[in-house]
């Protein structure tokens, strides 16, 4: 239970990246289903050349801000719409990824990693291990609060509630939406090389459908804590991935087929959408800060956005 504990932590940095694009952004961007495989791919075949883990991991980031910043570019130079724009880079990505390590898994099993230190001082895989990685998201959270608190983070979260209003007011939406896209997929990738390390592998196919692990992530997150404010939101996608993680466990624990994963994601989604408009959570207004009140899933994006750039 602690190791899926500890991944979902570190899931929690590709959450992190979700929640910029599809609530901050209100972008259905595919990417991420590549641009994990990217970073994973990146920093696997760095540290088994012999670099140094944590540049290998800063480098697998890199390349996830190189390929949100093409999707971001597709969208708004090439006037592609958004969802396919994510398809096509995403689609390029696999080819790319295969490029990179040179087959379709690359083992880690041996080398020095980022965990390396936690795994000598016999911490991975207990409370203090967990602890680190906590301490490591939370900092990275922190900064994205911070972030989507300037003048710059704001326009972001404009873009997203109201595009012609804030253009309007003589901001660049092309460059907002290419920053966010680019900081999005770089979070993602960098979850993708922490993962690879983590698991001791980087495989081909391990961001096939990932796209649906954020979404999970966020929307069930956000069914218990609220996005009123920007710091509760954050806080919400890392809690969901976290649950996330932990519901699969208890699910294979209770001997479900691993091959049943992507429907219990699936249903986890549907199940996250309908609570906060059916269940319990709509009687329990001190959960949700907004006093039984929930904005539809579609509307609700926009009304984080406009109650952040009101305060």
């Amino acid at each position: 239970m602690i190791g899926a504990l500890e991944l979902g932590l570190i899931y929690g940095v590709m959450a992190l990246g979700v929640y910029l694009t599809f609530r901050v952004l209100n972008f259905p961007d595919l990417t991420v289903d590549g641009s994990f495989t990217t970073g994973a791919a990146v920093a696997a075949s760095l540290i088994t050349a012999g670099q140094n883990p944590v540049v290998a991991t800063l480098a697998g980031g890199a390349a996830g801000l190189v390929a949100g910043t093409i999707t971001g570019l597709l969208h708004t130079k090439g006037r592609i719409d958004g969802l396919l724009a994510g398809i096509l880079t995403m689609i390029a990505l696999w080819s790319i990824n295969l490029r990179i390590m040179g087959k379709a898994n690359l083992p880690l099993l041996r080398a020095e990693t980022v965990f390396t230190p936690l795994k000598e001082g016999e911490l991975l895989g207990t409370l203090a291990g967990a602890g680190i990685i906590l301490a490591g998201v939370l900092v990275l959270k922190f900064v994205i609060d911070w972030f989507l608190s300037t003048d710059l983070g704001l326009s972001i979260q404009a873009t997203g509630n109201n595009e012609q209003m804030i253009r309007s007011f003589g901001v660049s939406t092309d460059g907002t939406k290419i920053l966010t896209l680019a900081l999005s997929n770089g979070l993602v990738a960098l979850c993708g090389a922490l993962v690879a390390q983590y698991q001791g592998f980087a495989d081909i196919s391990m961001g096939v459908g990932l796209i649906l692990v954020g979404l999970a992530s966020v929307i069930l997150g956000q069914a218990i804590l609220g996005q009123r404010f920007i710091w509760l939101a954050s806080l919400a996608v890392i809690l969901g991935a976290v649950l996330y993680r932990l519901i699969i466990f208890f699910a294979l624990q209770a001997g479900l087929n691993p091959n049943d994963m992507k429907l219990i994601t699936a249903v986890l989604v549907v199940v996250a959408l309908l609570l906060p408009r059916w269940g319990f959570l709509k009687r329990v207004p001190s959960l949700r800060g907004r006093g039984g009140k929930v904005p539809p899933a579609d509307q609700a994006p926009a009304v984080a956005a406009t109650e952040t750039a009101g305060r």
